[in-house]
């Protein structure tokens, strides 16, 4: 009886340490990966280059002032459609007015003081005529004739001067045509104002630079995409390729350009070179608007009529042993990757060849290769939901 006690505790000792085994051990298992089933597909596929871009109009002219003054009237503003030399500003002539008088008037004195020094040039001249003739009858002295011939050369260089002095005046006053012809505004081109930068009573200051007053895109119905290429794409696009692009505006609906032009210039961004793109959009129904953010999708390849899967069935790989794995890559070329078929509901490797990659899918072809193959994707995880179990003595 008094081992009894004994083997009791023995008992419970050997269960507690039993239990504490079951549930370090009762974890969760680690997660086994699994696969789904695609099939190899037969259609077309198309390579494309992703980037973003902004809308502009193809032609945008920026109208300016060539002279400084206070904004009197406005004819066009925002949105407004206006034709070549139709008047869009007026700047306050009065200044302009002034100065041009005041030009005119200049040239009135100028060529007045011009008929005056033509005056004395005929007078110098008849003046050195006699005293020549008087030279020639011993009448007066060797210097008489040298003061005539003298005042005579000095009148006509100063009708000289004078006729300079005309012809200054004369581009003074033009200047301050032009000028007063600076004071009204017109379109230079047939478009459609999409920005106003000035309001009336508003003054502009064209010292260093021509101040912008309107923004005018000549057509609406056509516009461009600049969009930035990677360096790493940039030899896949040329002039003519198809383009489809959305915006945030329509999510739904699917425009369409073309590659017109791919600029040589880089642009350094971050330490990536990119290349700016322009696409050509056609724009009828105005449905696109100037700044709009553009998604763009260049098609730099198609294929017709090939076998293709799903990218990720290149992406699978089985639970194996890593050795053999790596034996099996080992022995593909560059262009050769494996797919996992299921046959009889084990997977088996099939070597195939890769060809145009697309968006989500990949053109691929091998002998064995048939429409319609079943091949591995990868799948979701399974999780095991057991619980950690313990033995509860209480």
């Amino acid at each position: 009886m008094s081992r009894f006690p004994g083997l009791v505790y023995a008992f419970l000792v050997v269960l507690v340490l039993a239990s504490a085994w079951y549930w370090l051990s009762g974890s969760e298992k680690p997660a086994a990966a699994t696969y789904s089933l695609a099939k190899v597909t037969r259609g077309d596929l198309t390579a494309t280059v992703s980037a973003t871009g902004s809308l502009s109009p193809v032609i945008t002219v920026q109208v300016g002032s060539q002279v400084s003054g206070t904004i009197q009237h406005l004819y066009a503003n925002f949105n407004s459609r206006v034709k070549q030399g139709e008047v869009i500003a007026q700047i306050d002539a009065a200044l302009f007015k002034a100065g041009l008088a005041e030009a005119e008037a200049n040239l009135k004195s100028a060529e007045a003081s011009r008929d005056k020094a033509s005056v004395a040039v005929a007078e110098a001249k008849r003046q050195l005529d006699r005293v020549s003739e008087l030279r020639s009858k011993n009448l007066v002295s060797e210097s008489d004739l040298d003061t005539a011939r003298f005042a005579y050369d000095a009148a006509v260089v100063e009708h000289r001067v004078q006729q300079s002095m005309v012809a200054q005046a004369v581009a003074a006053r033009d200047r301050q045509k032009v000028n007063l012809d600076y004071t009204t505004i017109y379109a230079p081109i047939d478009g459609v104002v999409i920005s106003r930068d000035v309001d009336v009573g508003q003054t502009v200051a064209a010292s260093l630079q021509a101040p912008t007053l309107f923004t005018i895109a000549q057509d609406l119905s056509r516009m461009q995409i600049e969009t930035d290429v990677d360096e790493a794409f940039i030899g896949m696009i040329n002039e003519g390729q198809p383009v489809h692009f959305t915006v945030f505006a329509y999510p739904s609906r699917m425009f369409h350009g073309e590659v017109s032009q791919v600029r040589l210039q880089p642009k350094v961004e971050a330490g990536v070179v990119k290349y700016n793109c322009i696409i050509l959009v056609d724009n009828s129904d105005l449905a696109l608007k100037p700044g709009m953010t553009a998604t763009v999708a260049i098609e730099v390849a198609h294929r017709e009529n090939i076998l293709k899967v799903p990218n990720s069935a290149l992406r699978y790989v089985p639970a194996m042993d890593p050795q053999q794995l790596k034996q099996l890559r080992d022995k593909l070329g560059s262009d050769e990757a494996i797919l996992w078929t299921e046959q009889d509901k084990v997977l088996q490797p099939l070597v195939i060849k890769t060809g145009l990659i697309g968006e989500t899918e990949t053109e691929v072809s091998a002998a064995t290769l048939r429409e319609g193959m079943p091949v591995a994707v990868p799948g979701e995880r399974q999780q095991n939901t057991g619980r950690r179990r313990g033995l509860s003595l209480f």
